[in-house]
């Protein structure tokens, strides 16, 4: 059992997707710091006013965007292993608590449900006009790979992080993705309604 330094936050971080963070906090100030001085992860965990999840992703400092002369940063980090949190510890500046892996069952998804939720990913980005890149089928833990390249609510994002089998992820992640599409489409519907004030434009 590790104990890891840990940044409670708003939002939820997934394996291999990438949040930018302002860092103005001391404490907080003080663990970045220390993970970029040993090149270490730590571990940001999802809170609101209810608590801590039990759930979280080990995070890495991919890049220092901006240093300020007061010590406040700005950073890029990435989404790594997923960790449970067994307990709360202190003595630092800053939270930390004793965290073990969340490790996968072996239930793989199939080659079908794969192929399906990439053409759906690739329809998203079709009708979002994202030019964002697509996971190769081959991807490690490709529900994870798709999931952060998506805006998702925290609910469906801290289903994922819970979830052990890889072939229910892809399933929810290509459900997900159908209801982004849907959603995409709806609103770019109405943003062509918009543009002709409601009428058509019999030339």
């Amino acid at each position: 059992m590790d104990e890891l330094g840990l940044f409670p936050l708003g939002i939820v971080l997934l394996p291999t997707e990438q949040l930018p963070l302002h860092i103005f906090e001391d404490r907080y100030k003080d663990l970045i710091e220390e993970c970029l001085e040993a090149d270490t992860e730590f571990g940001l965990v999802y809170a609101d006013d209810e608590a801590l999840r039990d759930v979280g992703t080990r995070a890495r400092v991919v890049e220092v965007l901006t240093r300020f002369e007061d010590g406040r940063l700005n950073i890029l980090i990435e989404g790594g292993d997923r960790f449970r949190l067994e307990e709360l510890t202190d003595g630092r500046s800053f939270q930390t608590g004793r965290v073990v892996p969340v490790e996968d069952t072996d239930d793989p998804a199939d080659s079908g449900a794969v192929d399906e939720v990439l053409q759906v990913f690739d329809k998203l980005r079709e009708v979002t006009g994202s030019e964002v890149d697509v996971p190769g089928s081959a991807t490690p833990q490709l529900s994870f790979a798709l999931a952060a390249k998506v805006e998702l609510p925290v609910d469906a994002k801290l289903e994922l992080l819970r979830e052990v089998s890889e072939r229910r992820r892809v399933e929810l992640v290509h459900d997900l993705l159908e209801n982004a599409v849907l959603t995409a489409q709806r609103v770019r519907r109405a943003a062509e309604r918009a543009a002709t004030n409601g009428r058509v434009d019999l030339g």
